[in-house]
């Protein structure tokens, strides 16, 4: 390499790391990413942190927009969408992913009729056996998979100029099979190059904190992590020790039947002093896609109609009670890069 090449390459270096670190110093700027772009985390509000719109369980290989009418969708959905904004909830976070019926053009819609922020999600779901994993999802690195979120995080998903306000995992229980390590790593990869965090659907403790114990070998905080259906693992030993790593415990199974055991859940976590990792709500919504009229859709308004009045009966101050609904999924959600201590 003469003189000119090797000043040419140092300046083209020089001004690429430059370009690095101002499109870091971008990415660290406190915000929420939604469908309809980016706001700052305090205008989440009271927040649903783990619903869905549209589900489509038939698997991978068959997954497709043309199995549902988009045009149907919107009017079941809507309705319920309105009501949980006139209950005082802002953000509503859809935590459908690919080949699971996400549609990111369909929530865009959805979020600019009703008012309400809502997320979508990057990633895949290796639940199921991995029924709703793509081929390539097999036989590529965790870098690849990596590189693949990364363009939506960028780019936007699927020429729609959404981007991922997060990155959805699926696992069934523990011990974690190899292709989701693999994807926990490129979870792990994503969020340090976007600040993405990490929602894990865990069949039970032991998946969620080996997912754990590989973020910390990637040089992550549990904080970048989302322990999905904790509600469902019976063991609160578990609960405590992801909090205490810095997850956010999930308790999203609320509803009309579970309000009593779900009150007893945040309860537990408050005596353990770790109310401020809990996240809260109810996994409902789920138009079925095959099902006439999209099956019965769920409605979202259990956790403020029931809910918050169950916890505050049970002695939670109105401050607890706005950690729980409004502050944890602010800070749960916000975009920005969690490294370990």
């Amino acid at each position: 390499m003469n003189r000119r090449d090797a000043l040419r390459f140092g300046l083209a270096a020089g001004i690429t790391s430059l370009t690095r670190k101002h499109l870091r110093a971008a990415d660290e700027k406190p915000r929420a990413m939604t469908v309809r772009g980016p706001i700052p985390p305090e205008e989440m509000g009271q927040t649903l942190p783990h619903e869905h719109v549209l589900v489509d369980f038939v698997g991978a290989k068959e997954a497709s927009r043309d199995r549902y009418d988009a045009d149907e969708v919107y009017r079941v959905a809507l309705p319920h969408l309105k009501r949980v904004r006139e209950q005082g909830i802002r953000t509503l976070v859809d935590c459908t992913p690919a080949y699971l019926g996400r549609d990111p053009a369909l929530l865009r819609r959805l979020s600019e009729s009703s008012g309400l922020n809502i997320l979508t999600p990057t990633g895949y779901y290796g639940a199921g056996g991995g029924k709703f994993l793509p081929d390539h999802a097999r036989t590529e690195s965790s870098d690849e998979l990596a590189a693949r979120w990364l363009r939506e995080w960028r780019g936007g998903i699927e020429g729609t100029g959404v981007r991922p306000g997060f990155i959805k995992l699926g696992a069934d229980a523990g011990p974690l099979p190899e292709v989701h390590r693999k994807l926990v790593r490129a979870a792990a990869r994503t969020h340090r190059e976007s600040g993405l965090t990490i929602a894990a659907h865990s069949g039970d403790g032991v998946a969620a904190l080996e997912a754990l114990e590989i973020l910390r070998e990637e040089g992550l905080s549990g904080s970048a992590f989302i322990w999905v259906h904790a509600n469902t693992e019976p063991d609160h030993r578990r609960h405590v020790r992801a909090a205490e790593s810095g997850a956010w415990v999930e308790f999203d199974g609320i509803g009309p039947k579970e309000v009593g055991r779900h009150v007893q859940l945040v309860r537990s976590m408050k005596q353990a002093g770790h109310l401020g990792r809990v996240l809260l709500s109810h996994d409902a919504g789920w138009f079925h896609d095959g099902e006439p009229g999209g099956g019965s859709f769920r409605p979202y308004d259990t956790l403020m109609a029931e809910f918050v009045p169950a916890l505050r009966e049970a002695g939670l101050s109105e401050a607890e009670v706005r950690r729980l609904i409004a502050e944890n999924p602010r800070d749960a959600f916000a975009v920005r890069v969690r490294p370990a201590c």
